[in-house]
């Protein structure tokens, strides 16, 4: 984004407002943002803070789809990296809304179009929330055959091996073990279903388990976690 653009000026000015602890302050500006955009990419930028700001899950879905029209009409390189934390937001909206098939089919495109975020810590957010969104809606994916036209099923982990590394990570948390916990939790967090999701979280383990320095029935316990078939 362009930093000189007045509706960019005044967004990092209620990005400040926000980190201040002024959320009626922030709320102003970007209000101000969006009646000063003078074209759909300026208002696609506003109407993603505006969405942050709205008190009902209805008009937060309102702008954050107001936000994804205007990116359409874009349709640009200009927005194309918008795109993953568009259809993101509109997920969680309607998982707010408890429309869980609906959420879950915009955590899809999310996730196709994870590759086009930046590397680094805006690029892991999203795409850890976008892992957390797929988790948290898997259960209502609908089934549908190979030629409908609906978001296709993500191999989510098999619950089992999925509370298994839960386990593991919930005690290497309680003892710090920041090492394996560095390792093995980005792997974990950001898992989409792909096979490169499961090629990394498969190595990420193996990886700890061939450094032999956790307790026997942990060195155990992964060892059966990485031969499961949900990771093969």
């Amino acid at each position: 984004m362009d930093p000189e653009l007045p509706v960019v000026r005044l967004c990092v000015a209620g990005m400040h407002a926000e980190a201040e602890g002024r959320p009626d302050a922030a709320y102003e500006l970007f209000q101000q943002a969006w009646d000063a955009a003078g074209d759909d990419y300026e208002a696609c930028i506003a109407a993603h803070y505006l969405a942050r700001h709205q008190t009902s899950p209805e008009e937060t879905l309102r702008w954050n789809q107001e936000c994804l029209d205007r990116a359409d009409r874009v349709a640009d390189d200009r927005v194309r990296g918008f795109y993953p934390s568009l259809y993101l937001n509109l997920g969680e909206a309607y998982r707010k809304l408890g429309q869980p098939t609906v959420a879950y089919g915009y955590f899809v495109r999310a996730a196709e179009r994870v590759d086009r975020l930046p590397e680094g810590q805006y690029g892991d957010w999203n795409r850890f929330a976008i892992a957390e969104g797929l988790r948290e809606t898997a259960s209502e994916a609908p089934a549908v055959g190979p030629e409908d036209d609906a978001p296709p099923v993500r191999r989510a982990l098999d619950d089992g091996v999925d509370a298994q590394i839960r386990e593991l990570l919930s005690r290497w948390c309680a003892r710090a073990d920041l090492t394996v916990l560095g390792l093995t939790l980005p792997a974990y967090l950001g898992y989409l279903g792909t096979d490169g999701d499961r090629l990394r979280l498969r190595s990420a383990l193996h990886m700890v388990h061939a450094a032999r320095r956790l307790p026997q029935d942990e060195q155990t316990a992964l060892g059966a976690v990485i031969g499961a078939a949900a990771l093969g």
